[in-house]
């Protein structure tokens, strides 16, 4: 069992930035591929970007240039720095893993982008 906790969303005015973090319960090594995805209100649920083992990432066309994926082995985290942000980018955003034994979701930090 593997537990994710997000943190660093809130409320940001256009062009601004944030960085979200999302700490694991244990050492991140073994797993696949760490990402974020993002829900918006009557929306389903997207990937935004996603860093396998290989460190190969990707991300969904809408954020390339604006955000960046990043692993930490040494504190077991996974962050997303974003900028230039949009009101578009308002979402509730969930951390993922995936591992050998399954995959797990954190519970979800707030991102509102609004003047």
């Amino acid at each position: 069992q593997v537990q994710l906790v997000e943190s660093g969303g809130g409320l940001v005015q256009p062009g601004g930035s944030l960085r979200l973090s999302c700490a694991a319960s244990r050492s991140i090594l073994s797993f696949s591929t760490m990402g974020w995805y993002r829900q918006a209100p009557g929306s389903e649920r997207e990937l935004v970007a996603s860093i396998r083992s290989g460190a190969d990432t990707t991300y969904a066309d809408s954020v390339k240039g604006r955000f960046t994926i990043s692993r930490n082995y040494a504190n077991n985290t996974v962050s997303l720095q974003m900028n230039s942000l949009k009101p578009e980018d308002t979402a509730v955003y969930y951390c993922h893993s995936r591992t050998l034994l399954g995959q797990y979701w954190g519970q979800g930090t707030q991102v509102t982008v609004a003047s």
